[in-house]
């Protein structure tokens, strides 16, 4: 028996790929009614970068990055509905900014959510699209015990999401 896919884990990196694989995320919890929790994750700066003041540095470029997802995200809904004419923010149960790297931290999210499918974008460019998943999807993939949804940005599609 295939489990119920209830909680769905979006993972972004706020790219105009990751817009488009949010409207399949969309998309599956409304078939599914599933909830979506959102995931981004910041490369954690060296110390040194931050001079003395590291952790009070960390902590604001936390909440900048919160925001700025926030707004994103806002803006993914706001196209989603503008296509679909249906809401889709109230699907959104959790927005998550993680300091790490990121294929650690998506897999880490997906367990400690209970998530029961992982969904991210893909950055495949040119003849690597075919050798090479990209590093961050290719690492979910490979490690994830849960099903994971990669969506690849078509190129007759790159502009649905106009500027962003």
């Amino acid at each position: 028996m295939i489990p119920q896919i209830k909680k769905i884990l979006y993972a972004t990196d706020l790219s105009k790929n990751s817009a488009y694989a949010f409207y399949y995320a969309v998309d599956t919890a409304k078939k599914h009614d599933a909830e979506i929790i959102i995931l981004h994750t910041i490369e954690p700066m060296p110390a040194s970068a931050f001079g003395t003041a590291t952790e009070k540095a960390e902590h604001s470029q936390h909440e900048i990055s919160i925001e700025v997802i926030r707004n994103r995200i806002r803006k993914f809904c706001e196209k989603v509905e503008e296509m679909s004419n249906s809401a889709c923010l109230t699907l959104v149960t959790k927005i998550l900014v993680q300091v790490g790297y990121p294929p650690e931290e998506i897999l880490k999210a997906a367990d400690e959510e209970k998530c029961d499918l992982i969904v991210l974008g893909s950055h495949g460019k040119g003849f690597l699209r075919q050798t090479f998943l990209g590093s961050v999807s290719g690492s979910v993939l490979a490690r994830s015990r849960k099903p994971v949804f990669i969506i690849p940005l078509p190129s007759e599609k790159t502009s649905i999401w106009g500027e962003m």
